[in-house]
C-alpha cells in the first residue's frame, strides 16, 4: 500500500511530539519491512525544515530533512496539482495541494492527525492510529482461517 504522511506526520516523528510519534515511529518501522511505502508531498520538507529551525537549530533541520528523503518517495508539486487543489473544495490549500499531489502520484491514503481537514479527500484518510488498525486487519485476512 503506498500512502502520503501529511506534514503533522512527519513533523511528529521528527520533533518526537509526545504523545503522537509513537504510532508514527511503528509506522516508519512498517515501511523499513515494505509492508507499506511512504510518500511526502514535495512541500512537506520545505515546511520541517522551516519548523524544525525555528524550534530547534538549522543543523538539527538540515539533518532530519536529509534523514526524511532517504525513507520516503517524494510526491511532486506542480501547476496543474495546484490548480487542481483549489478544486477540491478545501478550507486549507496546503492539505488541499497535498491531497492533489498524492491523487497525481495514485497513492492509496493520506495518513494525517487532521482527518476534519481532509474531509473533502478522494483518497481514504487515516490517523496513524486508524491505519495501524487498518493494517491489523489486513494481516488478519490475508492469513486467513
Amino acid at each position: 500500500m503506498r500512502v502520503l504522511f501529511d506534514n503533522d506526520v512527519v513533523l511528529d516523528l521528527l520533533l518526537r511530539r509526545e504523545p503522537y510519534h509513537i504510532e508514527v515511529k511503528e509506522l516508519f518501522l512498517r515501511a523499513a519491512k515494505r509492508e507499506i511505502v511512504v510518500f511526502v508531498s514535495a512541500i512537506t520538507p520545505i515546511n520541517c525544515f522551516y519548523i524544525i529551525r525555528k524550534e530547534k537549530d538549522l543543523a538539527t533541520a538540515g539533518e532530519a530533512v536529509r534523514k526524511l528523503l532517504r525513507i520516503v518517495g517524494v510526491s511532486r508539486v506542480d501547476k496543474p496539482i495546484l490548480d487542481n487543489a483549489f478544486s477540491l473544495g478545501f478550507s486549507d490549500f496546503e492539505d488541499a495541494v497535498q491531497c492533489s499531489s498524492a491523487m497525481k502520484t495514485k497513492l492509496d491514503a493520506i495518513i494525517t492527525r487532521n482527518i476534519k481537514d481532509f474531509t473533502n479527500s478522494p483518497i481514504a484518510t487515516y490517523t496513524p492510529a486508524d491505519f495501524l488498525e487498518f493494517l491489523g486487519t489486513q494481516e488478519e485476512i490475508s492469513l486467513g482461517p
